[in-house]
């Protein structure tokens, strides 16, 4: 199976949103959780809950729950009232798989780019360096 057959929860997304799909298949393969804990959980990955909409996050989980990736139940939370509660699905941590397999190439390739970068500045500061010339007296 290859990376365009198994993305079927991230087809025609923009990046964004499928670096948080990614992170809330993460999540929900440590365990199942509902829509403010995955908010506050996503800070480990550098997105901030200025920065993310409630309503994006509920959006998104339907969407990825539509396209099979995830699965969800109502759930009794105490005395409050119910709440949905989302898992993983079986085409879900395929879908994880593919995506961290993804990840780790452009991760690599990044990689491989900021070094040639760091190389060619360093190169260049060693050859733009004025040659210290000797005060007459």
């Amino acid at each position: 199976m290859d990376g365009k057959q198994a993305l079927g929860c991230n087809a025609g997304r923009k990046t964004a949103d499928r670096f948080l799909e990614a992170c809330l298949l993460q999540l929900l393969s440590e365990g199942t959780g509902h829509g403010y804990v995955l908010m506050e959980q996503l800070q480990q990955f550098g997105i901030s809950t200025d920065a993310l909409n409630i309503s994006t996050l509920y959006r998104t989980l339907r969407h990825m729950e539509k396209e099979g990736c995830l699965e969800s139940e109502w759930e009794e939370g105490g005395p409050g009232p119910k709440r949905r509660v989302y898992l993983i699905s079986e085409k879900g941590k395929k879908e994880l798989e593919i995506r961290i397999r993804m990840m780790k190439a452009r991760k690599s390739g990044i990689d491989r780019l900021i070094n040639a970068y760091d190389r060619a500045q360093e190169q260049s500061v060693q050859t733009d360096r004025p040659e210290k010339k000797e005060e007459m007296l």
